[in-house]
């Protein structure tokens, strides 16, 4: 698992999805983004665990799950 601080970005790239821009410019792609992190340009800091995934059909970010928001 690892902490990130980012910014919460929607990417209008296919279908469209949300993800997270970190503070050293790495780009997550979030499989399950709570609702109310849903906002662009939003500041976050949580705790996320890092997935590998074979396939997708998005060509940005790496794939993550969200573990812990902190508020």
């Amino acid at each position: 698992m690892e902490k990130i601080t980012g910014t919460i970005q929607y990417q209008d790239i296919s279908t469209g999805f949300w993800g997270v821009i970190d503070e050293q410019g790495r780009k997550w792609r979030p499989i399950n983004l709570p609702e109310d992190l849903k906002v662009n340009g939003k500041k976050v800091k949580m705790k996320i665990k890092p997935l590998q995934v074979e396939a997708s059909i998005f060509m940005w970010g790496e794939p993550m799950e969200v573990v812990e928001v902190e508020h």
